[in-house]
């Protein structure tokens, strides 16, 4: 069976993947772009957004691991949109007509949608019936390979707790926020991760856990 995984998220020393007042001007409220300048740094990300240049480091080429064995992707209704976006019927995501994932998606919500095409292969498709339902139709989508988590943070959580995560990929941005939404908040005690891979940057800490669970005496 196909992994799930939380794939590349970034959080702050404090354990937070987003700040607080999350809106459409500040996707991230008031963390900003600070959890994610390490990426914006590297040549993948300035060749994905149409520029040149840009570092080739150890950051760089955590990046072009991103996609490798990915088939499908899962995100919460506040990475796919502001508050309120289910009201817009016009709103088709943060990343334009061309996204960046390149598979099917599905998005958790309470409010149904019709799925949307996208330009370069992403169509997201808008899950009402939970995470169980939302992680099959990823697994059927991927057809073998791996199902990418990519956010947010309440989304994460949810996965967690259930115990449906298999291996988590983390930056740890050297950056305190003081508030927002922690990943490891509502997860249980009785999540184990096995610290399989450490590679420190200037910019940032990329930790891979393997990840099961225990039973608590």
């Amino acid at each position: 069976m196909s992994l799930a995984r939380v794939q590349f998220f970034s959080i702050s020393l404090d354990g937070f993947g987003t700040g607080e007042g999350l809106s459409l001007e500040e996707p991230f409220g008031h963390a900003g772009e600070r959890l994610h300048e390490w990426m914006f740094l590297t040549r993948w990300w300035r060749k994905m957004v149409g520029e040149s240049g840009g570092s080739s480091g150890i950051d760089d080429a955590f990046l072009r691991l991103h996609d490798q064995r990915i088939g499908a992707e899962l995100m919460g209704a506040g990475k796919y949109g502001p508050p309120g976006w289910h009201e817009d019927p016009e709103w088709k995501g943060w990343w334009g007509p061309n996204p960046p994932f390149h598979t099917p998606v599905f998005v958790l919500t309470h409010h149904p949608r019709e799925s949307i095409e996208m330009e370069g292969g992403t169509t997201f498709h808008f899950v009402t019936d939970g995470i169980d339902s939302a992680l099959a139709r990823a697994r059927e989508a991927a057809g073998g390979q791996d199902v990418k988590l990519v956010g947010g943070a309440n989304a994460g959580q949810q996965y967690l707790a259930a115990g449906l995560v298999e291996e988590m990929q983390l930056n740890v941005a050297p950056l305190l926020l003081g508030g927002g939404e922690r990943l490891f908040e509502n997860v249980g005690a009785d999540l184990r991760l096995e610290q399989n891979r450490v590679v420190h940057t200037p910019e940032v800490t990329h930790i891979q856990y393997l990840l099961s669970r225990r039973l608590i005496d």
